[in-house]
């Protein structure tokens, strides 16, 4: 079990931004998902890997991708109270899922 974060490279997010948007994203996901699979993941030490996006569209096909197979996943939009503007989407969670499942959605992307 694993789950990937996705997020924009393009925006220039500050270290810390980075961090926060990727834990938004990890604890939405987490919530989206059944709770079956989250007490599994948890058991298991809540892997997690932080992948790397193009931009806003590969983050909707990706999103789309995951949706498709019926893997928690959410979107982040950003509040823009600091570096980003309101309602920018900066980063996708997929899982937690098995790691082929979520490999699948995002196998191909490059850590951050």
């Amino acid at each position: 079990m694993k789950q990937a974060i996705v997020a924009r490279a393009d925006l220039g997010m500050g270290e810390g931004k980075l961090a926060a948007q990727v834990a938004h994203a990890s604890l939405m996901a987490y919530e989206d998902a059944v709770d079956g699979a989250r007490s599994e993941w948890k058991g298991q030490g809540q892997k997690k890997v932080v992948l790397k996006a193009s931009g806003e569209e590969e983050l909707f096909r990706l999103a789309d991708s995951a949706e498709r197979e019926g893997l928690p996943h959410a979107v982040v939009r950003d509040a823009g109270h600091t570096e980003l503007d309101p309602g920018t989407v900066s980063a996708l969670a997929v899982g937690p899922a098995a790691d082929d499942r979520v490999d699948a959605v995002t196998g191909d992307l490059s850590l951050y």
